[in-house]
């Protein structure tokens, strides 16, 4: 989910700099951006795999749905991006205001070099393929929102609705087939796109980083069942920071998740705890 942000950082510096205003404002905002995403997206893997570990426990007398934890963490991670984009607003001089920006830009080889000739967006009419591309992929986002939401509408087997990590991969798949079909999309090209090259990365790595943790965690389970129990036991707060520290070391939002909750649930901390850190 994060690695959206790859695609769209050239764009936010071509708007940026167009418009005489500090790259690194909106770019850094972008970035935090898209790693909330992973926690309030309705098509996030990480948010299912949330769900389903808490699935069978109760928060108030209340088992904890889909919506329910996007109606927590959308507004919770709206607020985040508000604020940073705030605090990143009045990073730094304005460029027109900026003495050793102008100075620097004085000089027409560093004035191409930061302006750059190459084609822009801005003021450029898209061809409608793109705004199918656009439509097709909202509408796969919406019918996966909605099937979260409303577990009825989907098929069931064996008593129970359709997983909704299947859910996510069926429409993604959809979407993109979609995609390539109606909107003459080459698919050799898609190979070479940095949001296809990074992706593809990250899933190779978020498989070996999710086996090496859930090896190092069983095989050491019991000895941190008895520092991480009695600390967060101790400080429920703690649990926050302890999956903190466990997502900078796999590197992975999700296999943090995947690693920390059952382990949290296992030594008793509140469900709740778990949802308000998520």
């Amino acid at each position: 989910t994060g690695h959206v942000v790859y695609t769209i950082l050239p764009i936010i510096y071509d708007v940026a700099i167009k418009n005489n205003i500090r790259p690194e404002r909106p770019m850094a905002a972008s970035t935090i951006g898209s790693q909330m995403g992973i926690i309030a997206s309705p098509v996030s893997v990480a948010v299912v795999s949330l769900v389903a570990m808490l699935g069978d426990v109760t928060i108030n007398g209340k088992h904890l749905s889909f919506v329910d934890l996007l109606a927590i963490t959308i507004p919770s991670t709206l607020i985040g991006i508000l604020c940073i984009g705030i605090f990143s607003w009045y990073r730094g001089k304005d460029l027109d205001k900026d003495p050793e920006f102008q100075s620097f830009i004085a000089k027409p080889e560093n004035r191409k070099y930061v302006y750059g000739d190459t084609a822009t967006l801005l003021n450029k009419k898209l061809p409608a393929s793109n705004w199918l591309a656009m439509w097709i992929f909202l509408a796969s986002i919406a019918v996966v929102a909605s099937l979260g939401a409303f577990s009825w509408l989907r098929p069931v087997f064996d008593g129970k609705p359709l997983s909704m990590v299947l859910v996510i991969q069926i429409f993604m798949l959809l979407a993109g087939a979609l995609i390539i079909i109606f909107t003459d999309t080459k698919p050799a090209s898609i190979s070479k796109n940095e949001v296809f090259r990074s992706g593809m990365i990250a899933i190779v790595a978020v498989y070996g980083i999710a086996w090496m943790a859930e090896t190092m965690f069983g095989a050491h389970l019991e000895q941190i069942e008895g520092v991480l129990g009695s600390l967060v036991k101790e400080y429920p707060w703690a649990y926050a920071v302890v999956l903190l520290l466990v997502s900078k070391f796999v590197n992975s939002q999700a296999a943090a998740l995947a690693a920390v909750v059952p382990l949290a649930l296992m030594i008793g901390v509140n469900p709740a705890y778990i949802v308000a850190s998520a």
